[in-house]
C-alpha cells in the first residue's frame, strides 16, 4: 500500500467525498494517480465508489467497514510518527553529521 493510499484512507476516514474534493483534502496528489489509487482501494474491499444517477453523475467515494477497520490502525500510527517525528528529524541530522565529519 503506497503513501496515496493512506493519505485517501485517512481522508475518507471523516466523511464520505467526492472526487474534488478528496483530491483538495490529500493535497499533491494527480488526478490520474488519485483514480488508480482509488480504483486498487475500491479492489481490495476498502472504499465504496457510488454514482448518483445525476447528469453528470456524482460520484462518492467513503470507506467500507474494512476500510474503516484500518483506518483506525492507520490513524493510530500516524499519530505516532507525528509525535516522534522530531526524534526522527533529530536521528537523521546527527547521522548526517557524523558521516560528513569522516
Amino acid at each position: 500500500m503506497g503513501k496515496w493510499a493512506v493519505l485517501v484512507l485517512v481522508a475518507l476516514r471523516a466523511r464520505p467525498l467526492r472526487f474534488s474534493a478528496l483530491r483538495r483534502a490529500v493535497g499533491g496528489v494527480s488526478e490520474k494517480m488519485l483514480a488508480q489509487t482509488l480504483r486498487t482501494l475500491e479492489a481490495d474491499g476498502f472504499v465504496h465508489r457510488e454514482v448518483a444517477p445525476t447528469t453528470p453523475p456524482q460520484v462518492t467515494y467513503s470507506l467500507t467497514g474494512l476500510g474503516h477497520e484500518l483506518t483506525g490502525h492507520l490513524t493510530g500510527l500516524l499519530d505516532w510518527i507525528d509525535t516522534r517525528l522530531p526524534d526522527v528529524q533529530a536521528a537523521r541530522a546527527e547521522r548526517a553529521a557524523v558521516r560528513a565529519g569522516t
